[in-house]
């Protein structure tokens, strides 16, 4: 058991190991199955090498791929950034008078809104 604060350290650090490996061990798993250069027969002797030998499969794959790896979450990163500022964009679009006033008809003619809120909407809209 934990009979004194160095015994606490120590299994602390254990414990910090084990966290740290599984960590990487996902991490590798999950890098082998996004890279679309490795076929299916590469895979899958990288995720034997993984079951079998995993911490030496873990240090030879990120040494031999971790550039790689490194370049695909960059690609990653960007192409969710750029999606998501073009998202933002698409909504924060300044509409135009004309489709605001054309989507307030609408409302109207669908009887959704009445005249007077249709006015305010139209008059919303020219201002």
């Amino acid at each position: 058991m934990l009979n004194t604060f160095w015994d606490f350290l120590v299994w602390l650090f254990w414990f910090y190991v084990i966290i740290a490996c599984i960590w990487i061990f996902i991490t590798v798993f999950v890098d082998i199955f996004r890279d679309s250069s490795l076929n299916g027969w590469a895979k899958a002797l990288w995720v034997l090498f993984l079951v079998f030998f995993p911490f030496l499969a873990a240090f030879i794959y990120l040494i031999a791929r971790g550039d790689s790896m490194t370049k695909r979450n960059m690609e990653r990163a960007q192409a969710a950034s750029a999606q998501q500022a073009e998202y933002i964009r698409s909504v924060a679009a300044p509409t135009s008078g004309a489709a605001e006033i054309e989507s307030a008809k609408k409302l109207l003619d669908s009887g959704a809104i009445t005249q007077a809120e249709y006015e305010s909407l139209k008059a919303k809209a020219l201002a």
